[in-house]
């Protein structure tokens, strides 16, 4: 055999060995094309959920560690009832005990100190080292801030897979700060109205399977007529502490030209939150935008400077400013390598990548103490901003 012939030879044989062995492993079809994901993610621990039925019955789901799903109806809940949470592994166990909920206030004075982070997208891990190592939570998850004030700039659903733990961690907290004199807030970012309006496409499939397993959408988890779903349905999405006006995605000179008070802002958005994209657009024109592009859960054009997201102007921001009797706002949803800066600090963006600036040590979150503001990681502060 020449060295043509065993150069082809060789060839084929790699070829033919290479599918074959794509065949077996299931990473190929009989067409040599690369097959999709066959099998469904698994159920892990999740929840809970609890449900408020007619007749005042509560319905109460969630999935233990070992994945399975323990739903249960009660004609009338104890009245010691506590639900115990746990991540998707068992890990980070807490208790909630339920409590009355109200819209929080739009405006807040300036505490001490403001600890100021954003977009947790489930992932319990990262939010809990990051309160335990700056002194926002105790060893126990229990609030240690004091009459200090803690900001969550939207976005807890999909990408992560402990969505509701998160979320009744905040809820806990909140309760926790008010009887310590302090507050806790979270406004609302665009993933919780994309998930409440069924739209799925961030969301890991251990929430579809759980759903489908239970013979209901998703979102009916978090329903106006489920403890989440209340809390979720009265969250604002401007809100107003000292001279920083915080919301999730930013502020252009279209919303400005709508000449909006942050509480008219704030109730708009409610009213339409368990709608679906439709519904949201058939209410009204001013949901329509509010919901929209430019409008404050999506806009990008305070921290971007691409032509497609109408870029702010710098006397257009200061506008802004001026009308909300602010002198910085304070935005997340746009990621970031670290804590960012924007028009000469009138601006901060404090959205990252969460799992890999923990990783590598990054800044992940605010500290804004007295009158200085500081980038600050997972076990304390790492410089002046």
């Amino acid at each position: 055999m020449n060295k043509t012939s065993f150069t082809k030879y060789f060839l084929v044989a790699f070829t033919l060995m290479f599918i074959s062995s794509g065949l077996s492993a299931g990473t190929f079809d009989l067409d040599g094309k690369k097959k999709g994901k066959e099998k469904k993610e698994e159920l892990s621990a999740d929840g809970p959920y609890v449900i408020y039925q007619p007749g005042g019955k509560t319905r109460v789901i969630s999935v233990d560690k070992k994945r399975k799903i323990i739903d249960t109806t009660y004609n009338a809940l104890p009245e010691d009832f506590t639900l115990h949470v746990v991540d998707h592994k068992g890990r980070f166990p807490f208790d909630v005990k339920l409590h009355l909920v109200k819209r929080p206030d739009w405006q807040y004075r300036q505490p001490a100190k403001v600890f100021v982070m954003s977009d947790p997208h489930g992932r319990l891990d990262c939010v809990i080292s990051l309160l335990q190592g700056n002194g926002v939570i105790d060893k126990n998850y229990n609030w240690s801030f004091g009459n200090n004030h803690l900001m969550v700039i939207g976005d807890i659903f999909d990408r992560g897979k402990d969505v509701p733990q998160i979320f009744w961690l905040f809820y806990k907290l909140e309760d926790e700060a008010a009887k310590a004199g302090g507050t806790v807030s979270f406004l609302l970012g665009n993933h919780e109205p994309l998930v409440l309006a069924n739209d799925l496409r961030y969301t890991k499939d251990k929430y579809k399977e759980l759903a489908e397993k239970l013979g209901m959408d998703y979102p009916r988890l978090f329903g106006p007529d489920t403890e989440l779903g209340r809390w979720l349905g009265i969250r604002n999405t401007m809100q107003i502490i000292g001279n920083d006006l915080y919301v999730h995605a930013g502020l252009g000179k279209r919303f400005y030209d709508h000449d909006l008070s942050i509480p008219t802002v704030n109730e708009e958005m409610s009213k339409a939150l368990f709608m679906n994209k439709k519904e949201r657009k058939a209410l009204s024109p001013l949901t329509a935008f509010l919901y929209g592009n430019d409008g404050p859960i999506w806009y990008r054009g305070l921290v971007r400077t691409d032509a497609k997201y109408h870029p702010m102007a710098q006397d257009s921001l200061q506008m802004v400013l001026t009308r909300y009797k602010a002198k910085r706002i304070i935005v997340g949803h746009t990621i970031f390598k670290d804590i960012s800066t924007f028009y000469d600090g009138k601006v901060i963006g404090v959205n990252v990548d969460n799992k890999e600036n923990r990783k590598k040590k990054r800044g992940r979150a605010l500290l804004i103490d007295g009158n200085t503001y500081f980038v600050v990681g997972d076990r304390g502060v790492l410089r002046k901003l």
